[in-house]
C-alpha cells in the first residue's frame, strides 16, 4: 500500500502532468502567443509532447487510485526521472538557450521548471522511489 505522504506526492504530480498536458495539447489554439512563449511554425511536437505528458498524468492517477483494483500505473520512481529530466532540460533552455521571451513567458516557464523540479526533489526527499512493504 502507498504511504499517505506518497499518495499526496502522486496526486500533486498527476495534477501537474494533466494540467501541462492539456496546456500543450491546446497549443494550436493560440496559447503560445497568449502566454508569451516562443513562436513556432508547427505545433506537431508540442501536441505530441502534450499527449505524452497527459498520459503520464493518467498513469500517475492509475497508480494512486488503481492499487485496490490491482491496477498499476507509473510509480514515483519513474515520476522522479521524468520530472528531473524535464525540468533540467527546460532550465538549460532558460539559462543558456538565448530565448527572447516577454516577461509573462519567462514567469510561466520559470514557474513550470521550479514546480516540476520541486515535485521531483520532494519525491526524492520523501524516499518515494523505495518499494513499499
Amino acid at each position: 500500500m502507498v504511504k499517505a505522504k506518497h499518495r499526496v506526492l502522486l496526486a500533486i504530480d498527476a495534477f501537474v502532468n494533466l494540467l501541462l498536458g492539456v496546456l500543450l495539447l491546446s497549443f494550436p489554439a493560440g496559447l503560445p502567443e497568449l502566454l508569451g512563449l516562443p513562436p513556432t511554425d508547427t505545433y506537431f511536437y508540442a501536441t505530441i509532447l502534450g499527449g505524452v505528458i497527459f498520459g503520464i498524468g493518467i498513469a500517475l492517477c492509475m497508480e494512486l487510485w488503481g492499487a485496490r483494483q490491482g491496477v498499476r500505473g507509473l510509480g514515483l520512481g519513474g515520476a522522479i526521472a521524468i520530472n528531473v529530466c524535464g525540468a533540467g532540460v527546460l532550465l538549460i533552455w532558460l539559462l543558456l538557450g538565448g530565448l527572447d521571451l516577454p516577461l509573462r513567458g519567462q514567469i510561466i516557464l520559470w514557474g513550470v521548471a521550479v514546480v516540476v523540479l520541486g515535485i521531483g526533489i520532494a519525491e526524492i526527499a520523501a524516499r518515494s522511489w523505495k518499494c513499499q512493504e
